[in-house]
């Protein structure tokens, strides 16, 4: 029972409660434990956020990430301490390199039991040991040990979360849950020096207006702060041609905006690789340096010529501009410029992604899935994706736009199934998943728990019996070969209906009636023949291997 609550008080763990929800919280994901018993009773009586338990903490990790990617606010992942939270490195790690808000929550000893002496079972080092592991892959960090202090603590690390857009991590001592604490406050955005900003945006247009040719590319922290139509419109005015990052697939695809496509460098199409690498002045926003954006580039952009705004820094050759948030850039930047759209250079017309499926007997590769979903998505309207790492993302570079959620940079395998459990749990209607055999042995069993949880996704699982991306890299490794497995055996007994295709004319029509059937998941086994790869696939293993070089 919880304890009774002095005035203006609350338990302390409803109080969190009611803070993730102030700010923007919409869902739990979680496993219990004994330490983690108390909030979880909680969770569930309080009803403030709905609450999807699942079977393996990465799961746990990876779809409060995805559903954290899909709405902009935090998600939360609730887990008990050591065997549980240990569990989350690898997510949470992958959250904080992409830029995921992600809100996690461990359960923790009691303080009375910390004085005893003795070995806590989960205990791996020190009783401390946890929470200085997540502090290397979170921004913010704090312990609920003094209920006095929790409504400062809380409010703190969860602004932290909102402004940055990475991982915090919050330990809740399980003799401290039902402790009468006071709210929370919302705290005020950081103040922001709008002279800096001001003197930011003025150099950026005047570098702009000096270029001959100029470009924008834009990326991830676009689609986290929400910017997408600010980015449209300044696209518009300016009249730049614009491109997005491997991770930003999909920004501005339903915008007004003069988009040309995804930059992936010699791996991507030169239409798009063109204007990017020949411009003088490169405006790139909320864009992460990562390899996957622009390691197979072979250095052909020229960052000392480039206007970098992301982390809430402005590098504009060598002058920085500290505390510049993207969003306030965005704002500066548009108060400068007239509404009226000028005439900017020709923008090649968007590449149209593959469609028309050769509905026939012959064997299927990846890039006839692309057909076949581009083929449903004319028919029936786009589904939102989430896609594992390997060939099935970079499959899904060419099907139609769509919001997708993926591990475009981190390239953590497993993300797929839970991810799309993720996107179930929220209001993104039902998902597309792409995963591979690979992939889905980590995390594919996740599916059992659709029928308890209502929920009914389009799984399509890339089956070649074989590690194949990695093969790709060093295709004599006999290491990369797999079980084969018919997982579209095992739907069925996950609660789900399987559907197992080796032909483009079996494909189309399992991918129909998939559709269809909205009762029950729905796997989709496409038996690929192995050293099967997509072209864009190809093409960036062998721009990789020449950049390494």
């Amino acid at each position: 029972m919880s304890m009774p609550s002095a005035a203006g008080t609350a338990p302390l763990g409803r109080v969190l409660l009611d803070a993730l929800r102030a700010h923007g919280a919409r869902e739990i994901f979680g496993i219990p434990g004994d330490f983690a018993l108390p909030f979880f009773r909680h969770v569930e009586q309080a009803g403030i956020l709905p609450l999807f338990t699942l079977s393996h903490e990465p799961a746990v990790g990876f779809a409060a990430d995805a559903a954290a990617r899909w709405h902009g606010g935090p998600g939360v992942a609730a887990v008990t301490y050591g065997a549980g939270a240990l569990n989350m490195v690898n997510p949470v790690a992958g959250a904080y390199a992409e830029k995921s808000p992600l809100v996690v929550i461990s359960g923790a000893p009691g303080l009375a039991e910390r004085d005893r002496g003795l070995l806590l079972h989960h205990q791996a080092r020190t009783v401390d040991s946890q929470f200085r592991i997540f502090s290397e892959i979170t921004c913010d960090q704090c312990v609920l040990d003094d209920p006095a202090e929790a409504p400062a603590r809380l409010a703190r690390v969860l602004r932290r979360c909102r402004e940055e857009s990475r991982p915090v991590y919050i330990e809740l001592p399980r003799d401290q849950v039902d402790r009468p604490c006071a709210p929370v406050p919302v705290l005020p955005a950081s103040p922001i020096d709008t002279e800096v900003v001001d003197a930011c945006a003025d150099a950026v247009l005047a570098r702009l207006a000096e270029a001959r040719a100029p470009a924008m590319i834009i990326g991830v922290e676009v689609r986290r702060f929400g910017l997408e139509d600010k980015v449209a419109t300044l696209a518009r005015r300016l009249g730049l041609p614009v491109a997005s990052t491997f991770m930003g697939r999909g920004l501005l695809a339903e915008a007004e905006a003069p988009l040309l496509g995804i930059y992936l460098g010699p791996a991507g199409h030169p239409e798009v690789s063109q204007p990017i690498e020949e411009a003088d002045a490169l405006l790139m926003l909320g864009v992460l340096l990562s390899d996957t954006n622009f390691g197979v580039s072979a250095r052909r952009i020229d960052l000392r010529r480039a206007i970098r705004a992301v982390d809430r820094t402005v590098n504009l050759g060598f002058a920085v501009y500290p505390e510049v948030p993207l969003g306030a850039l965005l704002d500066a930047l548009l108060a400068r410029l007239p509404e009226a759209t000028p005439a900017g250079r020709p923008v090649p017309p968007r590449a149209e992604p593959p469609h028309g499926l050769i509905a026939d007997e012959a064997p299927v590769a990846p890039a006839d899935i692309a057909r076949a979903v581009n083929d449903l998505f004319a028919a029936h309207g786009p589904m939102p994706i989430a896609a594992d790492m390997g060939d099935c993302l970079f499959t899904a570079m060419d099907i139609a736009p769509s919001h997708l959620v993926a591990p475009g940079y981190y390239a953590t395998m497993g993300f797929g199934v839970p991810a799309g459990l993720g996107l179930c749990a929220t209001d993104a209607g039902r998902p597309l998943i792409l995963v591979g055999d690979g992939a889905f042995q980590m995390t594919g069993w996740e599916l059992g728990n659709c029928q308890r949880l209502g929920f009914a996704p389009l799984v399509i699982v890339f089956n070649n019996a074989s590690w194949e991306m990695l093969r790709t890299f060093q295709p004599e490794g006999g290491y990369n070969d797999l079980s084969a497995f018919r997982f579209a055996d095992i739907a069925e007994t996950l609660g789900g209906r399987g559907h197992r295709v080796s032909t483009r004319a079996e494909l189309k029509s399992a991918l129909q009636a998939a559709h269809a059937d909205h009762g029950r998941f729905q796997l989709v086994e496409v038996m690929l023949p192995k050293g099967a790869v997509s072209d864009m696939l190809g093409r960036f293993v062998a721009a990789a291997r020449g950049a390494n070089s």
